[in-house]
């Protein structure tokens, strides 16, 4: 629920006015229709997660199929990013403390599901 909490805004500032948000916090245009779209695409993205991850707070039979995306959508962003810094550099400030939080958030989710997955494992054994 944090982590759906907290895409909500980067996900409109990517894609609700892309360019009131993207030029002035990174300094790069957002004046083409395609980058726009592109932004805007991303938000829908972003949106779809946090739709997931809500369902699977607020249901119990959604919970594990919602921390998989999580998962899956956390450490994935980290990679991308570490690609990044690898072939591109170092980026703005606040992308590198995405990634941080990308990690810590990817791989809290993966504990969570191995620990789920041992207290099943266990409660069935006894």
């Amino acid at each position: 629920l944090i982590a759906a909490v907290g895409l909500v805004p980067i996900a409109l500032g990517y894609g609700f006015m892309p360019e009131s948000t993207l030029t002035p916090l990174y300094g790069f245009d957002v004046d083409n229709v395609n980058l726009k779209h592109i932004m805007r695409a991303v938000m829908g993205l972003y949106f779809g997660q946090v739709i997931i991850w809500i369902l699977g707070f607020s249901n119990p039979n959604l919970r594990r199929p919602a921390m998989y995306c999580l998962v899956v959508f956390m450490l994935g962003l980290a990679g991308g990013r570490i690609i990044s810094l690898l072939v591109d550099g170092i980026s703005h400030w606040l992308l590198i403390l995405y990634l941080i939080l990308e990690l810590v958030i990817g791989l809290v989710g993966f504990k969570l599901i191995v620990s789920n997955d041992k207290t099943k494992l266990a409660n069935s054994q006894a």
